[in-house]
């Protein structure tokens, strides 16, 4: 395998940190020109030194001085704010891993794309918030988008053997999250702590409160009809708690292929670092002996709202996934700020959806219009909700 020179934006993230330890388990295949990260000074110096990356950017520019400080003497270029992200996103390699989550990410992923080099997708908002601008920035390009997430990454692999034309639908997976059986009235006293604790996967905050909610299936149904060029109704999604299988596709023929493995991100991740080719991992190895038994269950649309708004965005389109996604990052801020309840998290995204209603965005700085806006009034109505009470 030919040595790869890669690009992670977001190392010092849960998928960037992960992508970093398979960076280190194999250092004669890969050269790292530039890391990004937020804030985390301490964490990104160390990665910079041990990977010899030639350049390290932290977006805090209050950060700068500790990140010159921490890499006095090792050679490595140091830049800071929200523009040397951005250009370090666009500094010409083979691989860049997109792993800034929200809509901050947006500028710093389409400039790896415009790179036309293969570009790891771990940041949902790429294509739900700005996915008319990406995919056609793609075609311009001639870049590959690699999908991170575990369903999509499936999904992609089981559409390996290239008959697109064959493939009557999709299916995406989900665990069902901490409130999978729970009552609503259950859900609606909720503490932070407890929307947290996923029973299967580790995440970050965010993440985890969008799995409890399932707004990120909803995100990745979105995502999966921009990938994978599919309109919503083939498109399925499937509570299955093991984690287990990961997606499916249904075939014209009736075959189903689906990709299996254990909740592990390092597997996809992986799988895209290394295409078309693969590496080893860590990751446990799945024993379907021990697992016992496969659960597969429709979802509760009354119970997890966030799933029907996603398709409502999706069927609308334009502007309104970025509308719904801005309008969720606010609302699950709140609720971790325990301003808001558990429920009112879909209530608030559903208030600026039909608020503001169908809009355009048909460019980047659209969007990023349309984000703001959607913030403000989502802001607005958490305010005109009751406390949280703990």
């Amino acid at each position: 395998m030919a040595i790869k020179s890669v690009t992670v934006l977001g190392s010092t993230g849960s998928v960037g940190t992960q992508t970093i330890e398979l960076l280190q388990a194999n250092p004669d295949l890969y050269h790292v020109r530039a890391l990004v990260a937020g804030s985390k000074v301490e964490l990104l110096a160390q990665q910079a030194v041990t990977l010899r990356a030639e350049l390290a950017v932290v977006a805090d520019p209050a950060r700068h001085a500790d990140l010159v400080a921490a890499l006095s003497g090792t050679g490595i270029e140091v830049a800071s704010g929200a523009q040397a992200v951005v250009d370090a996103a666009a500094r010409p390699v083979d691989w860049t891993m997109c792993a800034i989550m929200g809509a901050v990410g947006l500028r710093a992923t389409l400039a790896a794309v415009k790179g036309g080099g293969s570009v790891a997708l771990a940041n949902k908002e790429a294509l739900v918030c700005a996915g008319d601008v990406m995919l056609r920035a793609v075609k311009a390009a001639g870049a590959t988008l690699l999908p991170v997430d575990s369903e999509h990454n499936a999904i992609f692999q089981a559409l390996a053997d290239g008959n697109r034309s064959a493939v009557e639908r999709i299916i995406l997976t989900a665990s069902g999250g901490p409130f999978r059986t729970s009552s609503m009235d259950e859900m609606r006293a909720a503490t932070p702590e407890v929307a947290l604790k996923h029973p299967v996967w580790t995440m970050g905050a965010k993440i985890s409160i969008d799995s409890a909610t399932m707004m990120n299936k909803g995100l990745e149904v979105i995502e999966a009809a921009r990938l994978f060029a599919l309109p919503n109704e083939q498109i399925d999604v499937l509570i299955h708690p093991q984690s287990t299988v990961h997606g499916m596709v249904c075939y014209s023929d009736g075959s189903v292929l689906a990709q299996l493995g254990s909740p592990d991100m390092r597997v996809p991740i992986a799988h895209s670092l290394a295409w078309p080719g693969r590496i080893a991992t860590s990751a446990p190895r799945l024993d379907l002996a021990t697992l016992g038994k496969l659960e597969f269950s429709e979802p509760d649309i009354q119970r997890f709202p966030a799933l029907r708004l996603a398709r409502e965005a999706l069927h609308a389109g334009g502007g309104v996934p970025t509308l719904m996604s801005a309008a969720n990052e606010v609302a699950v801020e709140a609720f971790l700020g325990r301003r808001i309840g558990f429920l009112d998290i879909a209530g608030v995204v559903e208030q600026v959806m039909l608020e503001m209603g169908n809009i355009e965005a048909d460019s980047l700085e659209a969007v990023i219009t349309i984000d703001r806006a959607a913030r403000d009034r989502a802001t607005i109505f958490c305010q005109t909700r009751r406390p949280y009470a703990a």
